[in-house]
């Protein structure tokens, strides 16, 4: 009993060590950069998208690693880390996959359809992500998993104003905070019959025939 107990310690324990390494490594990534931008007095705009331009292709994959100023990454690193390790605890089997999924269709909308503008920051990353431990949460009707979506809507339900062009958006990429959304929701779908699912009740499976007894069957056959 003890050493069932030790076990499933030690398994919990490489799970949630298995969960938090990548995302603070990319986290790690984002503080880097933004450290030696602040110490060469340097600005690497060119890491971000800028829509339609071959110069802001690059932006597809290094955009969530630059960030406008330490505002700009303190705001967005706490969200991310969070999200980040719920999507790779919850959804194990497949968090590599929605993640990567996420970070591509979001960064691809964004190029094809965007302001001509630099764009910067990992908001839109954040926002995939929050949209698809909500919707795929739901979607999955399973208790843990709702209970993550929940936990969404509470500490991140006010990010739903961020994907509109509201008043101040105009130095901030609302397009990037809308296909971040967009992808989190595609993503949920795509992968709904993947991943962690809702048991099915016991009676819903089906009974497995009880074995015949040969003892008995000897017998019966012998009996005038």
């Amino acid at each position: 009993m003890n050493q069932t107990k030790e076990l499933h310690k030690w398994s919990e324990k490489r799970r949630i060590f298995h969960s938090t390494v990548f995302p603070l490594f990319l986290l790690f990534l984002m503080f880097s950069v933004r450290a030696i931008e602040s110490l060469e007095m340097a600005n690497w705009y060119w890491l971000g998208i800028k829509p339609l331009s071959l110069e802001g292709l690059l932006g597809i994959i290094t955009m969530p690693f630059k960030h406008a100023g330490w505002g700009h990454f303190f705001n967005n690193a706490p969200s991310f880390l969070i999200l980040a390790v719920c999507l790779f605890y919850f959804y194990r089997p497949i968090g590599y996959k929605v993640f990567f999924t996420i970070y591509l269709l979001s960064g691809m909308w964004l190029w094809l359809l965007a302001r001509d503008s630099w764009h910067v920051g990992a908001s839109g990353l954040i926002y995939g992500l929050a949209s698809f431990l909500f919707t795929s949460g739901i979607q999955r009707r399973h208790i843990p998993l709702m209970a993550i979506a929940l936990l969404v809507v509470f500490q991140y339900g006010g990010l739903v104003w961020g994907i509109f062009p509201t008043h101040g958006f105009d130095t901030h990429s609302w397009e990037g905070h809308y296909w971040g959304t967009l992808a989190g929701l595609v993503t949920a779908f795509l992968y709904k019959n993947e991943g962690p699912q809702k048991p099915k009740p016991i009676w819903d499976e089906p009974e497995e025939p009880e074995e015949e007894n040969p003892y008995w069957k000897q017998n019966a056959e012998e009996t005038p």
